[in-house]
């Protein structure tokens, strides 16, 4: 399991809640031996920095990824970095390695559905909305997350067609670019949200997106790995 920062300092709810669901499943979770992936730094066009932190993970997580153990993520943006960035920061059979074996959660929990993998969930109705994450959507793509979240029995699941969020990694908390997050937010994604039931429940794998969601509507956004774990059916 790669536990990114915002997971490790900030939201360790989420990371539980991933261990819940994957040794359910009947997985043994290691924790990555990984530190911080660089996406800040390639963000902001500090390549040397990231190129440094890419190589010193890559070293790390080449035995494991040589091991045929699969690196599952559950921070969009970090996760591709080691799928996307690290062949291009580091070019070689490592760091090839290792985006070879890199997932997202809802990927490997659709892997393992795939091969008859069935986790207990609980009945409840309830309206389930996706908004998907902008480097999730680009290079993952949704479709996982939408299969993950029709497991749930009488979920309504669908997606919001509402592109960026606005927060765009840091770009959101900058104060001269504050009020046009706010506005990418409300073209359509904080309309939706705010017209929903208030037993629903809104879904948001991207940090920065649950942060813009809470901000501009008031409602609790939660990550993917959270709303499976917390209709698991407890343990007879």
């Amino acid at each position: 399991l790669l536990v990114d920062t915002f997971t490790e300092f900030y939201y360790p709810s989420i990371g539980r809640a991933a261990v819940r669901l994957l040794e359910t499943a009947g997985c043994e979770v290691l924790l990555a031996p990984a530190g911080c992936c660089g996406r800040p730094m390639i963000s902001n066009g500090l390549l040397d920095g990231a190129q440094a932190l890419a190589q010193a993970n890559t070293r790390r997580l080449r035995r494991v990824a040589d091991d045929g153990i699969p690196i599952v993520g559950l921070e969009p943006s970090c996760t591709v970095t080691l799928k996307d960035e690290y062949p291009d920061l580091v070019p070689g059979d490592a760091a090839e390695a290792v985006a070879r074996q890199t997932f997202m959660i809802e990927e490997f929990l659709v892997h393992l559905h795939e091969r008859g993998v069935r986790l207990p969930f609980a009945h409840r109705a309830r309206t389930v909305l996706l908004h998907g994450h902008c480097h999730q959507k680009a290079l993952v793509g949704t479709q996982p997350s939408l299969a993950a979240l029709r497991w749930l029995p009488g979920a309504a699941v669908r997606e919001v067609d509402s592109g960026c969020c606005g927060m765009a990694g840091s770009f959101g908390f900058e104060a001269e670019h504050y009020a046009v997050s706010l506005a990418m937010g409300e073209r359509v994604l904080f309309k939706a949200i705010r017209d929903l039931p208030p037993d629903a429940v809104v879904v948001a794998a991207g940090a920065s997106c649950r942060q813009q969601i809470l901000h501009g509507t008031g409602r609790r956004a939660l990550h993917l790995v959270e709303a499976l774990a917390d209709t698991l059916e407890a343990p007879s």
